[in-house]
């Protein structure tokens, strides 16, 4: 049996009091905020649950965006329609409990969420993060993540490139 298992977040069953990832602002939004935001059609939440206990180990966020041409690199804005806007897909928030840090978790829910909106029945140009800190920044270019032009706490991995990297090896590096 795998460590962890992914699903989606059932604000009645999962239990998110105790979820402690290191960062107050993360743990307050997930104690205290997400239940709305899923509730109003605002994000998607996935929990990750421990097989052994069925604790929160970690979560991520998904909802659907939006980014200008303008603000991609000039080399990846070419290969693109002409359009204003692209559609993408936001990862909010992706946190790891404290306790399960250093177990590659934090990759795992990245797979999970690419893999997902690779998967959806809507089309998305690119996963698109907000990184909370270099730590997240040195994370997400691990996985291949590139910053936009003019942001640079904010990058985009292509889902394109991430369909290659998740065939070549099943992870997004």
């Amino acid at each position: 049996m795998p460590p962890f298992r992914i699903e989606p977040l059932d604000v009645k069953r999962h239990d998110r009091d105790g979820f402690d990832c290191g960062s107050e602002p993360l743990n307050r939004y997930f104690a205290q905020q997400v239940s709305q935001d899923v509730k109003r059609l605002v994000t998607t939440c996935f929990v990750a649950m421990e097989a052994t206990t069925g604790r929160i180990a970690g979560f991520y966020t998904l909802s659907a965006g939006s980014v200008s041409l303008s603000e991609l690199p000039e080399t990846v804005a070419k290969k693109l329609p002409r359009y204003p806007t692209v559609p993408v897909v936001r990862i909010g928030r992706l946190a790891v409990g404290v306790s399960f840090q250093g177990r590659q978790l934090g990759a795992a829910l990245l797979f999970d969420a690419l893999k997902r909106s690779i998967e959806a029945d809507i089309a998305c140009f690119a996963a698109v993060v907000d990184a909370k800190d270099e730590n997240a920044v040195r994370f997400y270019q691990h996985h291949g993540f590139q910053k936009f032009t003019s942001k640079e706490d904010v990058l985009f991995l292509p889902l394109s490139e991430a369909i290659k990297r998740l065939a070549h090896g099943g992870t997004p590096k």
